[in-house]
């Protein structure tokens, strides 16, 4: 029987007590494509004017009124993300 083909994108995770310090070790490895512009990006926490709107890729979408920090890794060209992760954990 052959091995079956490895997944285009995968994840771990390492949990105390197998990761050093009590810390959570996360990884994903993306399935883009290899010559995409991948960043890692910060936003800070926010507060928002009322009815401000946020513009995303294709559509505009009402604002919240406050957003927590961020850090997120996403392709160049795109609004949203891949991955993250907030300032709440």
């Amino acid at each position: 029987m052959a091995a079956a083909p490895p997944p285009p994108s995968c994840c771990l995770v390492a949990l105390p007590p197998h990761a050093k310090d009590g810390l959570v070790v996360f990884g994903k490895n993306s399935a883009r494509p290899r010559d995409e512009v991948q960043e890692v990006v910060y936003f800070p926490a926010a507060d928002h004017e009322p009815e401000s709107k946020v513009e995303c890729t294709y559509i505009s979408v009402d604002q919240v009124p406050k957003t927590h920090a961020i850090v997120i890794s996403r392709p160049a060209w795109l609004w949203g993300a891949e991955m993250g992760a907030n300032d709440q954990g």
